[in-house]
């Protein structure tokens, strides 16, 4: 039988900038969540990631979890040529672009696909664990061994991102996939949650809020620290 889900989802524009440029879909029935954070200043970011979530609305969902997350990251391609030729198309080049982050879950398997720093966490057992790996600066960093993870979100670059939908001519997105069990939570998130929420904050209320507390609460405590960016985040419960 495939899981079933509770689901809850916030978006907000945050206290520093003057538009929202993430989106999100929710498509609990068809086991599939979606964040995109865009970027390229004025309208530009709303309009990429804006595209990426009208073109998740169109995929086709089914048993196979791997099946369906290839059907979202062909469509993610078709986006990524589209906003390199719309940046082209205006007077000066410029970029046009956007995070995303994707889950799908059917037949007690999960699939992420990202490109960016959007996150996907999971927590299991009393533990979080990150599913995706940022394409950042400070990631290829700490990789190297040049930066410690504690280090990062005060690096003076930790906002420059490595890899995102329209940024070049050619995308490629990762992917990750294991098994669910009953009682998992996922959080999806854009960097406006993860550059001002600790990921042991996340995990205490996850553990023991419902889905429904656990954004609100979230929300509010992004907000009294300043929300310097714009911040959405899904949570996936699996019943």
């Amino acid at each position: 039988m495939s899981p079933k889900f509770l689901s809850a989802c916030q978006t907000n524009v945050g206290l520093r900038r003057k538009a929202n440029e993430d989106n999100y879909l929710d498509r609990s029935n068809d086991g599939i969540w979606i964040v995109a954070d865009g970027m390229g200043g004025h309208d530009a970011g709303e309009v990429a990631s804006a595209m990426i979530i009208e073109a998740m609305r169109g995929i086709s969902a089914g048993p196979d979890p791997k099946r369906t997350a290839q059907a979202a990251m062909d469509a993610i391609q078709a986006v990524q040529v589209e906003l390199v030729e719309l940046a082209r198309d205006g007077v000066k080049p410029r970029t046009i672009g956007s995070t995303v982050v994707g889950l799908v879950i059917a037949s007690g398997q999960y699939v992420c696909f990202w490109v960016g720093d959007s996150r996907i966490l999971l927590v299991r057992d009393g533990a979080i664990t990150r599913l995706t790996r940022d394409h950042s600066l400070v990631q290829d960093l700490i990789d190297a061994g040049l930066l410690a993870p504690a280090d990062a979100e005060a690096h003076p670059d930790s906002n420059v991102i490595t890899r995102a939908v329209g940024a070049d001519k050619e995308l490629v997105i990762d992917s990750a996939s294991g098994t669910v069990k009953q009682g998992d939570l996922f959080l999806l998130a854009s960097d406006g949650v993860t550059k001002v929420m600790a990921e042991e904050e996340m995990l205490q209320l996850l553990s023991t809020r419902n889905a429904k507390q656990a954004t609100s609460i979230m929300g509010e405590m992004i907000l009294e620290r300043g929300a310097p960016d714009n911040f959405t985040s899904i949570v996936v419960r699996i019943l």
